[in-house]
């Protein structure tokens, strides 16, 4: 305090320190720091840190063997992932394998059980059909007995793999009857989780239905249409004469009640008839029909016979002359004949095992000779037959009336809008003023009589 008083009133001042000079003044604020002292260094180290910091001196040791001592150079646990990775592999392809096979053989039995009968209706079975006799054997043995000592060709060739877990076959040849497609469909042995997942969504979802393995065949009738759907092989070959082969259009269907719903929705022909059920059938088996006097005349003791051995194996049969789907234009509207039967599979692969449901696809081979022989009703079950139809004609009548209406008003629009547009080119820029004033003004006319109107 002493110091900084004499300071104001022209003290003594202290000596300033003397300031490096040259290239030290910019170390001068460093000048009074002490220097620094080195660290001492112990002379031992220990281990540890030796082991810490110290650089490797000498190279990893690594075994060099001959090319084919893996053993020397790698050891059980550098193949851990291996382990795991390969035998998932190995079942994988095992169930694949099995799957499929198990599905062929399966197939090939089905056929086995039901050939003998397909021989028996159709003259040709399967997508490569018979041999065809030469013309030796028939002169010498006849036509009748060369065609029966024709080699039966085993099921395998009678039958296509679509997938690994769909099967085909075919038959034509039988009178009443254009042909038949039969389809085999089961489970996905060969890819457990997809069928897993499958059942996971039958269960949660009622509108999917549980993998089942069945059966399905779709047999199409002729209908009079036999000229058209048989070409003739030549010239010479007589021209195929038109048979009676053609009865009542109709929907009548019998199916079990637990695919009741889901049929009903899937397919159109069947959401026109009424569901009742029948004291002659099952309790489990329920009718679709669009008449009453269709159900009784199609309802036969051998049918009803039929239907008790096959039991819940039996899911539906349908006769129809409607599309599947809704249709949307007049030409899906055309009647096309079918008979459809379906047919769950026996979990056993031994032929003796379809001896339940033999008598049901017996009847069904022969349904279409009963339906061109007695299927004609009466006038009145055929006009309420036929009022059903009509109504959804008349309204796809309709839509493509309105829908051709659209277009032409379309059409009309665009070409006034193209004789506006090639007159106003020819104005002057004031004469097109005048004459877009003048449609506004109409247009403004014309939308204020329009709200009068709906007043």
């Amino acid at each position: 305090m002493a110091e900084f008083i004499k300071g104001l009133f022209g003290g003594i001042k202290s000596a300033p320190s003397p300031s490096p000079a040259g290239d030290d003044a910019d170390f001068a604020d460093y000048a009074g720091a002490p220097d620094p002292s080195p660290a001492s260094i112990s002379p031992t180290i220990s281990a540890s840190g030796a082991g810490q910091y110290a650089a490797p001196t000498s190279t990893s040791t690594v075994v060099y063997t001959r090319w084919y001592r893996v053993w020397e150079r790698a050891s059980p646990r550098d193949f851990y992932q291996e382990a795991f990775i390969i035998p998932f592999l190995v079942l994988v392809c095992i169930l694949h394998l099995w799957g499929r096979t198990t599905n062929r053989r399966k197939a090939r039995s089905w056929m086995k059980a039901h050939a003998p009968k397909l021989e028996q209706e159709f003259a040709v079975l399967g997508f490569l059909g018979k041999r065809t006799p030469s013309f030796d054997e028939i002169q010498s043995q006849g036509l009748a007995k060369a065609m029966e000592s024709d080699d039966f060709k085993l099921p395998q060739t009678l039958l296509k793999e679509k997938t690994a877990s769909e099967f085909l076959t075919y038959a034509t040849g039988r009178q009443n009857t254009a042909f038949v497609d039969f389809k085999i469909f089961l489970y996905k042995r060969y890819n457990p989780m997809t069928l897993l997942v499958e059942y996971l969504f039958s269960f949660f979802f009622e509108s999917a239905r549980p993998p089942t393995e069945r059966m399905e065949a779709t047999a199409y009738m002729f209908d009079g249409k036999e000229k058209e759907l048989v070409p003739r092989l030549g010239k010479e070959t007589p021209e195929i004469k038109t048979t009676q082969s053609t009865y009542d259009p109709f929907v009548f269907a019998i199916v079990n009640k637990d695919l009741m719903r889901n049929v009903r929705e899937e397919r159109y022909d069947l959401s026109i008839t009424s569901t009742k059920d029948h004291a002659k059938l099952p309790v489990w088996l329920t009718t679709m029909s669009e008449a009453s006097e269709v159900t009784e005349h199609m309802i036969t003791p051998e049918l009803v016979k039929a239907l008790e051995a096959a039991g819940e194996d039996f899911e539906f049969l349908i006769i129809t002359d409607q599309p599947l789907d809704k249709p949307t234009k007049l030409e899906e509207t055309v009647p096309k004949k079918r008979i459809t039967l379906s047919i769950k599979l026996p979990s056993s692969s031994s032929p003796d095992a379809y001896s339940a449901t033999l008598p049901i696809f017996s009847y069904y081979l022969r349904l279409p000779d009963f339906l061109v022989s007695s299927a004609h009703y009466r006038p009145e079950v055929q006009r309420k037959i036929r009022s059903t139809r009509d109504a959804e004609i008349n309204k796809l009548k309709k839509a493509d009336e309105s829908e051709k209406a659209e277009e032409r008003r379309l059409e009309s629009e665009k070409k006034k809008k193209g004789i506006r547009d090639n007159r106003l080119k020819g104005l002057s820029a004031e004469e097109q003023r005048k004459a877009l004033e003048k449609e506004r003004a109409q247009n403004q006319k014309k939308q204020e009589k329009k709200m009068s109107r709906k007043a």
